[in-house]
């Protein structure tokens, strides 16, 4: 017997598309696209989904209809998951309304809770996290999720809205960021992450494992300088040494938006948002005297899909 699943991510930046095929002993990947919609752009540090936005909203999924129908998938049997801008806006019904209307396709607006148990599902289907206690961060253009935990289950988790498109509008003045908006942006995360301070004091984690995202783009870029090429094909889970996180952020904290589309491993999609990024994942090594990152290019996409498994 097999069965046919499409998943469509709604982030704050990106729009991403999953189709598989499973039968009873495995799963099989028919299609896989990311597409910028960047419904925050604009309007999410206050609570809306500018006009301009929807447009570039419904472009992106009107091409993933596309692609639904074709792998024999009716819009309205998709799994279609709404997050931080979404559910922050004060117009989310009508997006949500609009987005059903001109596509068929129904969102389903998730909570940050349960944004963090998929992310963690995902992560660890990408690689094994161990007894000991770990701290999955998972940084998207609304909001970022913290998981701390195993292998075999959860012991803290929290969504902050702090995601990439927040802080850029309300800290990136300059390109490069000056180091009074970075002292400033360093500030705001000792007063927005108060609750993840109590939970590293309590669980201490060594070890911080990024999903996807901006740290994709971390590795593939460790990957271009080292090896001259990009990972290997179908390598969920990596680990980035200290020292090349290091580099890459001394290297992207003093170069523009140009300067950076031309490091080898950077793409369009991450070139401005990847500042903000680092800098909140340089904080976390910092204050929490973390030693090790690894990375899961898998996230909440494949942890609906182990959910739904």
């Amino acid at each position: 017997m097999t069965d046919r699943l499409g998943i469509i991510d709604l982030g704050t930046n990106t729009f991403h598309l999953l189709i598989v095929e499973k039968n009873d002993r495995h799963t099989d990947v028919l299609f896989h696209v990311s597409r910028p919609a960047r419904i925050g752009e604009g309007g999410i540090n206050q609570q809306l989904i500018t006009e301009a936005a929807t447009g570039r909203a419904l472009d992106v999924l009107r091409f993933f209809r596309e692609q639904l129908v074709q792998h024999g998938i009716e819009p309205q049997q998709a799994f279609a998951f709404g997050t931080s801008a979404i559910r922050n806006a004060q117009n989310s019904e009508e997006f949500c309304a609009t987005i059903q209307r001109e596509t068929g396709i129904g969102i389903r607006v998730i909570d940050g809770n349960e944004e963090a148990r998929f992310i963690y599902q995902g992560v660890k289907k990408a690689l094994d996290l161990g007894e000991a206690p770990t701290m999955i961060v998972d940084i998207g253009g609304g909001s970022v999720e913290f998981i701390i935990g195993n292998q075999e289950q959860i012991f803290w988790q929290r969504s902050f809205e702090i995601g990439g498109q927040r802080l850029m509008e309300k800290f990136m003045r300059t390109d490069p960021l000056s180091e009074a908006d970075r002292k400033r942006l360093y500030n705001y995360f000792d007063e927005q992450l108060i609750p993840l301070a109590n939970a590293v004091h309590q669980y201490a984690p060594s070890t911080l494992v990024g999903s996807s995202g901006s740290f994709d783009t971390l590795v593939d870029m460790d990957y271009h300088h080292r090896t001259g090429a990009g990972p290997e094909p179908g390598k969920t889970g990596f680990n980035l040494p200290l020292e090349e996180f290091y580099r890459s952020y001394e290297a992207l904290l003093t170069l523009n938006h140009d300067e950076r589309l031309a490091i080898p491993g950077m793409i369009p999609l991450r070139v401005n948002m990847i500042v903000v990024a680092i800098c909140l994942i340089e904080y976390l090594l910092r204050r929490y005297s973390i030693k090790q990152i690894r990375v899961s290019s898998y996230a909440l996409k494949e942890g609906v899909l182990a959910e739904f498994s």
